[in-house]
Formats: structure tokens, sequence, C-alpha cells
């Protein structure tokens, strides 16, 4: 390039500045990349410009000699470039446009300003280059003298920090928008505080560095009164949710506690510290800055400032609910929300189940020390067993507090196993006053590599648990598939018994007893018959248990009850005057306020005399509540219902029960009148029929299919009997034809 270009660049030619004139302070740097294949031109650039300072930052200038190698720098670092001077013509006639258009459209670089220079303008032409590229300026060299091109420098830079400026606050604005629509995330409170240091520094027109603390509250676990940091940017970002004392910045710590003690605004040559507080919620952001702000940014900063605490009052709130969502108010654990997320989270990072195990633990008869010792000594235990499961396990399990006296549990099966927990009971807990031995039950689930998800291995857990729970020789079970597929059967057998009830599908069947003497049919039992698809039976021994479990046994009982009244007053108005029915009664009916009602609703709905209505109970009813039995029983005995103890010797009787109910009739059970055939002695079966004589109550033998054992319990005294030797169950109108033919005979 010709001499005379810079004929008129005065700073070519400038002397030293003396040793004694101190150098200005310098904060920052302006990234310049000078891009020309002329390597007297980046010679020239740099000297004209070197001492060229903006906002008290200096230019550092990078270099490129072709259109290729400039594509490779700003691949690599054009986010920190601010200002590009570039040549068009290179390797080729437009290999500068070809740059600035690859890093406008591929590079997707809109910050950085391009100030053009060409010796040949004919080749670009300038208003539809600078249209087309988004160019800052366009200059021929010739008459880019040092003046033209510092002034250029400077405008261009001054755009790149206005363009900088509205890209970082937009990036402020989508840090905070992004918290808001995310605030039940974890992470809410750090994205939230982080974008309001971005948007500030955005707003002064600073680089994002600075953190926002708050004193240790609900947003963090931290005793006491510490200052914590909740979200940081730049050079502060590592030290998030840790004290401030961790960024060994006394200036920084001092500062922060100062404006929160002083609640107000900190304004310096070197820092800012913003006071923020909504509805008690408060916290300070420090941001490093560059001189004092002026007076009316100060008065725009704490408008926005205000608007920010808003923010920062629900990030307080939705923070507090979240914790409330899936944190257990008492011991501070995961609550079962969360415990069902920390699953699916350990499924999804151990797939094949390495290992994993869930545990639940129950604590056994806790309800018994909140009744002995009261509520509050209650969650004293609680909140112990926490502890202790906090303090034995390591980080790699995760714990939780899943409902009111059972903990859950998900890690290594190295570390949950019953050797572990047992280890974690073996001694007693302190609850207050009190030092309480504890006992659990426990469910474990080994995790499986299937697709199941939290809540379906929380199920499978509570199904050993349950197991567990029932279990007399052992206090934990392990879950196995078959498990679930009883239990599956078991649900469908109860949804399926209480669909066929509504639709009137079961049926009460009868079988006579008779006389031993006349072998006359004297009474009835009746008898609940539920019909199988499949043209059978299902048995009473597996659909009893099920009604009783899922509660519908009384509206069964009380249905039974009203069909047996209702067909014995058929009988009666049919010739059949003399006959009594026996009603088997649980104890969920006993339980049930309206039970005593039931029946003599049933007895004065049909007409029908009240001891011809027999009531069966069994001896483990009896035991199970008898002061409930006995009361209810002595008031339908004085209505005149007659009463019956059923499978009489099978259980573990009372004798002083047994002479306070009002009985009537004892039945000896079919166990016993077995041992006819097999002994010949059947000794139990005699010692019932005795002590009913004695105690003047008939007996009536149950199961009797042979002569032999008809005869036999005749001689011992037995009044009564039924079983397939006489008749079989029958519905009601096989039982007419039955009755018939028998009054024909």
């Amino acid at each position: 390039m010709p001499s005379s270009e810079y004929e008129n660049d005065e700073l070519i030619f400038l002397d030293e500045e003396p040793e004694s004139i101190k150098a200005p302070e310098v904060k920052g740097t302006w990234n310049v990349l000078v891009v020309d294949d002329d390597k007297e031109i980046h010679s020239v650039t740099r000297l004209a410009l070197s001492d060229l300072e903006l906002n008290k930052r200096q230019l550092t200038f990078h270099h490129a000699y072709s259109g290729k190698e400039a594509l490779d720098i700003l691949a690599e670092k054009g986010r920190e470039i601010a200002v590009i001077l570039l040549d068009v013509v290179m390797e080729t006639d437009s290999a500068g446009l070809h740059v600035a258009q690859v890093m406008r459209e591929e590079l997707e670089l809109d910050e950085p300003r391009i100030i053009l220079r060409t010796g040949q303008p004919g080749y670009a032409p300038e208003e539809s280059v600078i249209k087309e590229y988004d160019i800052n300026d366009y200059k021929t060299k010739t008459e880019l003298t040092r003046g033209r091109l510092a002034t250029a420098m400077i405008a261009a830079l001054r755009s790149y920090q206005q363009i900088r400026t509205i890209n970082l606050n937009r990036q402020g604005l989508h840090k905070i928008i992004e918290s808001a629509s995310n605030l039940l995330e974890e992470h809410s409170i750090k994205g939230f505080c982080e974008g309001v240091v971005i948007q500030i520094c955005s707003f002064l027109g600073l680089e994002a560095d600075g953190v926002v603390c708050a004193k240790a509250n609900s947003l963090v676990e931290i005793e006491g009164e510490s200052v914590i940091v909740l979200g940081a940017a730049g050079e502060y970002a590592p030290f998030i949710n840790q004290q401030i004392e961790n960024l060994s910045d006394d200036n920084i710590v001092y500062n922060v506690s100062e404006c929160l003690r002083r609640k107000e605004h900190i304004y310096t040559e070197d820092f800012t510290v913003l006071y923020i507080e909504r509805a008690g919620y408060e916290a300070a952001a420090f941001l490093k800055c560059e001189g004092q702000i002026p007076d009316t940014h100060k008065t725009l900063l704490e408008v926005f400032v205000s608007s920010i605490s808003v923010g920062y009052e629900n990030v307080n709130l939705f923070h507090q609910l979240r914790t409330a969502a899936f944190q257990d108010w008492l011991t501070h654990l995961a609550n079962r929300n969360e415990f069902i997320n920390i699953l699916d989270e350990v499924k999804r990072s151990d797939k094949q189940g390495a290992g994993q195990v869930v545990a639940l633990v129950d604590i056994n008869h806790f309800s018994d020390f909140n009744d002995g010792l009261g509520h509050d000594a209650g969650n004293m235990l609680l909140v112990s067993i926490a502890e202790r499961l906090e303090e034995d396990f390591p980080e790699n399990v995760r714990l939780a507090r899943i409902g009111a006296d059972v903990f859950g549990l998900v890690g290594p099966e190295s570390l949950i196993n019953p050797d572990t927990i047992s280890d974690i009971f073996a001694t007693p807990f302190i609850a207050g006053d009190h030092s309480l031995p504890v006992n659990a039950n426990v469910g474990f689930c080994r995790l499986l590599a299937d697709k199941c998800n939290g809540i379906t291995l929380l199920k499978q857990t509570n199904i050993a648990l349950n197991r567990a729970k029932k279990e007399i020789t052992s206090w934990y079970d392990y879950y196995e598939p078959d498990m679930e597929e009883k239990t599956t059967w078991r649900l469908g057998m109860i949804r399926q018994l209480r669909v066929d009830f509504g639709e009137r599908i079961l049926q009460v069947w009868f079988q006579p007893q008779v006389d031993l003497v006349s072998e006359k049919v004297v009474g009835l039992e009746a008898l609940l018959r539920w019909p199988s698809k499949d043209g059978g039976f299902i048995s009473p021994a597996i659909f009893v248990p099920f009604a009783e479990y899922s509660g519908l046994i009384i509206d069964i009982g009380d249905w039974v009850l009203d069909e047996s009244c209702r067909h014995l007053k058929m009988l009666h108005n049919n010739g059949f005057a003399h006959l009594r029915v026996a009603v088997n009664i649980s104890i969920p009916q006993f339980r049930n306020p309206g039970f005593v009602a039931s029946v003599k609703n049933a007895i004065e709905r049909h007409g029908i005399k009240p001891h011809f209505l027999e009531l069966e109970i069994t001896e483990s009813v009896v035991m199970d509540e008898p002061q409930i039995v006995v009361d209810a029983l002595k008031e339908l005995k004085q209505y005149g219902v007659t009463i019956a103890i059923d499978d009489f010797g099978t259980g573990f009787s009372s004798m002083n029960y047994l002479h306070k109910l009002p009985l009537d009739r004892l039945k000896v059970d079919r166990s016993f009148v077995e041992e006819v055939l097999v002994s010949k002695t059947a000794f139990i079966a005699e010692t019932i029929v005795t002590l009913g004589n004695k105690l003047g109550l008939k007996t009536i033998a149950e199961g009797v299919e042979e002569r032999e054992q008809a005869s036999h319990m005749l001689k011992l005294g037995c009044d009564e009997a039924q079983g397939y030797l006489f008749a079989k169950p029958m519905p009601y109108d096989d039982l007419v034809t039955f009755l018939e033919a028998e009054k024909k005979a």
C-alpha cells in the first residue's frame, strides 16, 4: 500500500510519553479482529489504535490473513469479538463479503460489528453491502486516516455494546421467565437469582458478574443465621447454595451483611449491593461495577428492583408449596410423592436393577405409643427413627416417610437388607424423656429389569410388607411376582362378588336338620351359595373372607337373614309351620350398630315368630368381641330369638363367656363326629354332648354321613343331626319337594 495513504496519520509519528506520567487505570478489554492479506495493514492498524480506550477498556487485537483463517477464528471465539476490521479483496475478489455472510448466517454471530475496508471499492457497492451483510461502516483504505479509523472504531464499539446489552437483557428476561415457568423444579431459585444478576448487569451495561444472597430460611436447609448464595453469575457461579464465607471475599461478605442489616442499597465506585424485600422475604444482590452509577440510573434501577422483589416473593412462596408437596413436614424427609419420583429416577438410572432394593418399614403398634404417651411423644419417636436412618445409612440410600408410621428406603442391596434394618431397631429410640424399644415389619422389593415405574415399585413393595405383617414366624418378606398375581386375583374376586351380589346372583340354600330319634326334619340351616360362570359354585371358604375383608359381609348378611325369614314364612304357609331356620352371623355384623334392629326388622317384616329364627355364632366370634356379642345376643334372646354356638370345641373357648351367653343349642363340629369311624370312641363329641346336657342345652351333630355316626351320637345323648346321610344343602324349590316327599312317607 502506498505510504501517502498514511501521511495524515499523526499517531504513527508520536513520541513516547514521559515515564513520569501514570497510565490511566484500565478495566477489561475490547477484542478486535483484523482481517487483511497485507501484513503491513495489520501493523499500521495496531499502531494507530494502540492507545484507544472506551469505558476504561483498551483494545486487544487478533489477526487473520485470509478469509478462511478469519472464519476459523470466528468459529472458535467469535462471541468474544467486538469489532472486525475486514478487507474485501483477499484470496478472492469477495473473500471479505463471504466472511461476513458466513458469520452472520451460518455461525449466527449477530453481535460483532464489521468495519469493511477495501482498496478497490468497485468490487462491492457500498449501499447494498451495508444493507445485506449488517455492516457498520464501509471505508476505502485511501480515506481511512487514523482519526477516521478511531472514530469508526468508537462508533462500532458503542454499537456492539448496545447490541450486547440488549442481548444480555433478553437473556436475563429469559432466565426469569424460564424460572417462573419452572418454579416447582429444584433449580428454580437458582435460575431466578442468576437471572436477577444478568438482568441488572444488562441494565447497567456491565458484564454479568455477581451474587444474590439471603439468610438461611425455608429456602435452604442450613441452621442459624448464615447468609447463603442463592444464585450467581460469572466467577461466583460455582458457589450457589453455599455459605457466603466460601467466596473468600471479605468485601462481599461484609457489604452483603451490611445491606441485609441496614435494609437499604449500597452504592460505591467498585460495586453495588441492592436490597431486595417483599412480604418479609429478604435478599441482597452484590454486583461488580465500574464507576459510580448515575442518579438517573439509580432511580430506574430501584423501580426495577421493586419489580424483581415481587418475583422473589413468588419464588419463596412456590418453594414453600413445593416443599409442602414433596417433603414430610415432621421429619423433613421426602414424602410419598417425592419417594415415587425418587423411585422413577433410580429406575431410569439403573435399568438393569443392579443390586438396588426398595424397602418399606412399618413401625409395629405405633398407635399404642400415641395412645399411651401422647401424640407429641409419638412425633418425637418418628423424628428419632428418621434421624437414626439418616445417621446409619450413607447418602446413596434415599429415605422417605411415606405414611404415618411407614418409612421408605431405596439403595444397594448390600446396605438395605434384613440384617442392616434389624441393626437399626436393635436398640431403643429416645423420644423426649422416654426410651422406647421398637419393632418393625419390612417389605423388600428388588429392582428388576422390567418397565415398571415408581408407583408400581411402591405397590409391589407394599404387597411384600402386607405379607410380612401377616407372617407369624418372620418380620419381613420379599416381593415375588406371584404375590401380585394373587393380590390381583383377590381384588378381582372381591369386585366380582360385589357385582354379583348387586345383581342378586348369589343364592340362599337350605340343609335340613333332623331329630335323631324320629329322623324327621325339625329345622334348616341357611347356607350362602355363589354360582360361578362355569356352572359350578365358589366355595364359601374362599368368598366369605373376601366379603369380610371388603366390608360387604354386613350387606350380604342382612340379605341372607331377610331371605331366610322370607322363605321360612313361605314354608309355614305351605304346611310346615314347625320348622325353624338357622342363620350364621359374623363378627362384622355384630360390630354394626344396627345389627339387632336389622334382625328384629326381618322377623317383623315377614311375620314369623322370633323363636323360629336361630342365630349361629362360632367360638372365634365370641372371643373376638365378647362383650359386644354377649350384649347383642341377650337383647335378641329377650326378644325371643334362639341362639346356637357353631363348631363348638374347635376354638379356644372361655367357659366364663360360654356361661354368660344366652345359648339354646350346641353344635358338635364335623371333625369330632368323624372320630366315630376312626377311633370308635369319639371322646370329645361325648364331652360336648355331656356338657350340653349339663347346661340344659340342645345338641346337634354336624357332618353326619354314615349310619354308624348317627347311631353313636344318639347313644351319647345328642338330640339332632345334619349331614349328607339325611340330606344335602338344596335350593328352596328342591327343599319343598324334599319336605313334601317326607310328609307323604
